[in-house]
């Protein structure tokens, strides 16, 4: 099993989600996040200038069979970009073991 988190724009959040769903990953969290990223640059808007120094970005974490990790890393790659900087990261790294809590199901069948 592994854990996919991956930082993405808030504007591409339902898109992501949707994808996501379409694959069946159905279950995952995410939370509204404030980085520090490359760009130091600030930004006028209408007359008002910006920090672009803290970005607010959307985190997203699930855990997925091997079966579902590439498909899932491809639709993140594919739905959240838009060529921009900013346009976010994803990690991996390796589950060990999970448990459902409720029946107390490990590995696989406790993820469905």
């Amino acid at each position: 099993m592994k854990k996919i988190e991956a930082i993405i724009r808030k504007s591409k959040f339902e898109e992501v989600k949707n994808a996501l769903q379409q694959i069946d990953v159905n279950f995952f969290t995410y939370w509204d996040v404030t980085g520090v990223g490359n760009e130091k640059h600030g930004k006028v808007y209408r007359g008002v200038a910006y920090s672009t120094s803290d970005i607010q970005r959307r985190m997203l974490s699930m855990v997925v069979s091997e079966d579902f990790t590439e498909a899932a890393i491809n639709i993140l790659l594919e739905t959240a970009y838009t060529g921009n900087v900013g346009d976010g990261k994803i990690f991996i790294s390796t589950v060990e073991e999970v448990y459902r809590i409720r029946t107390r199901e490990t590995g696989i069948k406790s993820l469905n």
